[in-house]
C-alpha cells in the first residue's frame, strides 16, 4: 500500500512537471504517448483509491458540470482598469505627471505587451489553487473556478508558504487555437468568433468545463491581489517571482529609465506584433516600484502609476454594397453599412457601423463608394472614410428613412441630437429590443430568454412588454418551436429567480435613458426602494454624488408616464423586489469632508476607517491634493503627511479621528 501511494506521488509530481515543461515552457521532454502512459497509471490508482485523490491532482484539471449560472465574489483588492494613450505625446504627458507626483525623484518603468484576453483573479490558500474569479466591474466578479482549472498554464499548487495569495493575470486564446476552433465551427455551420477574446470569454462562461478544456485556452500572469507575508518590492521582482511559481510570464517586458526608450521600444513592435502567438492591442507601461506606485495611488478606476499605450487599429479597403437601418430600445434608427467581404484583424468583415446621420453626411459615405474600415476598440467594424478619387459616378447619396422600417411610423429627429427616433411606443422591434435589455445578463439575467424566443413570443403575442414575461406559463412555453419541458421548467425558474435582483438592477433593466448600472446602483442605495424614487424631484435626484440634470430630468420623465407607473405595478403585482438596502448616515460629522488615510492605524483596518467615514456623509480618497479637506495620520505616515503639510491640509491623528466619529 506504501509503495501503491508513494507511486502516485510521483506520478503526480512527474505529470506536473511534464505538463510545465509542454505547456509553459513550450519545450517538451516526453513522447505525447508515453505521457499518456503516465496518465492512465495514475488514472488507474486514483479509481482503486478514492480516498487518495486531491484536489491539485493532474486527473482533477476538468470537473462536472455545474447547474445554474456563475456565483459572485468580491474581490479582496478591486481589479482596477487602466487608462488609455494613443500616441507618443500623451504617453509623454503620463511620464510628466507622474514625475511630477514623484517630486522629480528617479523612477523606472517595466513596459509589458498587452495581451488580448480576459482578467482573472486566481486564488492559493497555502499554495492550493482554491478559486479562479473573472475581473467583473472590477469589486465583483464570477467564479469560473472549473474552468479556470483546465487551463493547463495555470498550476494548481504553487511553492508558497503565504496562507492566502491571488495571482492575477490575463487568460486569452492562442491565435492557433482560435484558428482551429472556427475552422471547427465552420464545420459544424456555426456563427465563427469575431476574434480570439471573443473566444476567450465564450470559452471560460461555459457551464460545462469540458467544452472549456477542448478551447486550449492559457494564462499570462502579471501582477499580485490581496496577500499574506509575501514582500515584493517591484514589478520586475514580482515577474521573476510569477515565473519561479511556474506561471507563464510573458518574456517580452523590458525596464527602462527614460520615457523616449519606452517609446522606442513600443515602436519596434508596429511591425511585429502580427506574428505573435497570441493577440495583442497595445503595451502597458507601469512604474517599476511598489512603493512609488503606493505613493502614486489610483484614481476611483483607474491606477495613476500605470498606462495602456493602445496601438493603432488595423485598416482595411473594401466597398460599400448598400445602407440598411436597424432600430434600438430607445427606437434610435442606426444605419450600417454593408460591406464587400473583407479580411481585417484576422476575421471576415461584412457589416460596419455607420453612427448616425451626420457621420455619414460628415465623412460623405455613400452606397457603391470604396472606404477605408478599421475596428473601434478592436471589436466593432466602422467606416473611417470613403476614398472619393476612387468613384465612377454610379455612388448613390444615401438619406435616413422618413418612416419607421418595422412598423411605418413617423420618425423624429429632436433638436440637439444626432438620432432619428421611432416614437410608437407599440413598435414591434423596439419593444423586441427593450425585452431583450430587460433580460440581459447585467439586468434581470434571464438566462435561456434569447433574441429568437423573445421574437416568438412576441409573434406569437404572448408577452407585450417586460412584465408579461412573468405570467408565461409551461404550457405556453413547450407549444413554442425548440421547447421541451425540460428547457421550460428552467426557463421558468430563471424567471422566477429574476424577481429577486433587486432595485439597482431593475432600474438598469427598465432602460430609462441615461440609467446605466452604476447610476441604478447609486439611486437604489440613496432611495430604497421604487416608490420612494417614483416621488423625487429633479433637484432631489441632483442632489446625489454621480446623479446629473441629465440623467434627473429623464427619471422624472420616464416616471411622470402612466404607461410607466403601469409598468412597475405590474412587475411588482408578479412579485419583482423593487428595494434595496437604503444608504443611511449613522452621523453627519464627516460631510462634505475628503480624508485621506496615511500611516498605520491601530484602531481600526483601513477598510473600516474608510467605511466610519462614508457612514458619516464623507468621502475617501487615495492621494493628498487641493480638493483634500482632512488627512488621518497613523504611525510612520509617508509622503501623504508631507503633501498636506505642504498644502496646509488639516491633519488629525487617529485619536482625535476617533473623537470625530463618536460627534
Amino acid at each position: 500500500m506504501e509503495q501503491e501511494k508513494a507511486r502516485l506521488l510521483a506520478l503526480r509530481q512527474k505529470i506536473d512537471e511534464l505538463s510545465y515543461q509542454y505547456y509553459t515552457l513550450d519545450k517538451p521532454t516526453m513522447s505525447d504517448y508515453e505521457y499518456d502512459m503516465l496518465y492512465r497509471e495514475l488514472e488507474n490508482i486514483e479509481k482503486a483509491h478514492p480516498e487518495w485523490v486531491t484536489p491539485d491532482s493532474p486527473t482533477q484539471r476538468v470537473g462536472s458540470k455545474i447547474s445554474g449560472g456563475f456565483e459572485k465574489y468580491t474581490h479582496d483588492r478591486p481589479m482596477l482598469s487602466l487608462g488609455d494613450v494613443f500616441n507618443d505625446n500623451e504617453l509623454r504627458e503620463f511620464d510628466r505627471r507622474v514625475r511630477s507626483d514623484l517630486g522629480g525623484e528617479a523612477l523606472e518603468y517595466v513596459v509589458e505587451l498587452k495581451i488580448d484576453g480576459l482578467a482573472v483573479n486566481l486564488i492559493y490558500e497555502n499554495g492550493q489553487f482554491v478559486r479562479g474569479v473573472t475581473r467583473g466591474d472590477g469589486v465583483v466578479g464570477e467564479d469560473i473556478t472549473n474552468n479556470v482549472r483546465t487551463i493547463r498554464t495555470i498550476p494548481l499548487r504553487i511553492d508558497s508558504t503565504s496562507p492566502h495569495i491571488e495571482i492575477r493575470g490575463e487568460v486569452y486564446m492562442p491565435v492557433a487555437s482560435f484558428s482551429a476552433l472556427n475552422e471547427q465551427r465552420r464545420n459544424d455551420e456555426l456563427e465563427p468568433f469575431a476574434n480570439p477574446r471573443n473566444a476567450a470569454a465564450g470559452s471560460l462562461r461555459q457551464l460545462d468545463p469540458r467544452i472549456t478544456a477542448q478551447r486550449k485556452l492559457a494564462f499570462f500572469a502579471y501582477a499580485l491581489g490581496g496577500n499574506t507575508g509575501i514582500t515584493i518590492e517591484s514589478q520586475e521582482e514580482l515577474l521573476q517571482d510569477l515565473r519561479e511559481f511556474r506561471f507563464q510570464v510573458n518574456g517580452e517586458y523590458r525596464k527602462f529609465t527614460d520615457i523616449e526608450d519606452v517609446i522606442a521600444f513600443i515602436h519596434s513592435w508596429d511591425d511585429r506584433r502580427d506574428s505573435l502567438p497570441y493577440a495583442t492591442d497595445g503595451m502597458v507601461v507601469k512604474v517599476n516600484s511598489f512603493a512609488q506606485q503606493a505613493r502614486l495611488g489610483n484614481t476611483v478606476k483607474i491606477p495613476r502609476w500605470a498606462i495602456a499605450y493602445k496601438f493603432p487599429p488595423e485598416q482595411a479597403q473594401t466597398k460599400v454594397l448598400s445602407i440598411s437601418v436597424s432600430l434600438g430600445r430607445t427606437g434610435v434608427l442606426t444605419p450600417a453599412a454593408d460591406l464587400k467581404p473583407v479580411r481585417l484583424a484576422g476575421t471576415t468583415v461584412k457589416r460596419a457601423t455607420l453612427h448616425n446621420e451626420d457621420y455619414i453626411r460628415d465623412k460623405d459615405i455613400r452606397v457603391g463608394d470604396t472606404v477605408i474600415i478599421q475596428k473601434a476598440g478592436e471589436i466593432i467594424p466602422e467606416v473611417v472614410r470613403s476614398l472619393p478619387d476612387k468613384r465612377t459616378g454610379s455612388e448613390v447619396v444615401f438619406a435616413m428613412p422618413h418612416v419607421c422600417p418595422a412598423c411605418g411610423s413617423e420618425v423624429v429627429r429632436r433638436d440637439g441630437e444626432a438620432a432619428w427616433r421611432c416614437v410608437n411606443p407599440d413598435c414591434p422591434a423596439v419593444i423586441g429590443e427593450k425585452i431583450a435589455h430587460f433580460v440581459s445578463r447585467d439586468a434581470m439575467n434571464i438566462d435561456g430568454l434569447g433574441d429568437a424566443i423573445v421574437q416568438q413570443l412576441l409573434s406569437k403575442e404572448l408577452i407585450h412588454d417586460v412584465g408579461d414575461i412573468y405570467a408565461l406559463n409551461k404550457e405556453e412555453l413547450v407549444a413554442l418551436e425548440g421547447f421541451g419541458e425540460k428547457s421550460a421548467d428552467n426557463l421558468l425558474k430563471a424567471i422566477e429567480a429574476s424577481k429577486s435582483v433587486g432595485l439597482a438592477r431593475v432600474l438598469f433593466a427598465l432602460g430609462i435613458r441615461f440609467v446605466g448600472a452604476k447610476a441604478g446602483r447609486v439611486l437604489a442605495e440613496s432611495f430604497g426602494s421604487v416608490e420612494a424614487l417614483m416621488a423625487a424631484s429633479a433637484d432631489d435626484l441632483t442632489a446625489i454624488d454621480d446623479i446629473g440634470p441629465r440623467i434627473a430630468d429623464s427619471i422624472v420623465s420616464y416616471f411622470g408616464e402612466e404607461k410607466s407607473k403601469a409598468l412597475i405595478e405590474k412587475l411588482q403585482g408578479y412579485g419583482v423586489d423593487m428595494t434595496a438596502e437604503k444608504k443611511e448616515l449613522i452621523s453627519t460629522s464627516f460631510d462634505g469632508e475628503i480624508v485621506v488615510l496615511t500611516g498605520k492605524l491601530e484602531l481600526f483596518t483601513r477598510k473600516e476607517a474608510e467605511q466610519a467615514v462614508e457612514e458619516r456623509g464623507g468621502k475617501c480618497t487615495s492621494s493628498v491634493t487641493k480638493k483634500t479637506t482632512l488627512v488621518v495620520v497613523g504611525a510612520e505616515p509617508g509622503s501623504k503627511y508631507e503633501k498636506a503639510r505642504q498644502l496646509g491640509t488639516p491633519i488629525i491623528s487617529e485619536a482625535e479621528f476617533k473623537e470625530w466619529l463618536e460627534r
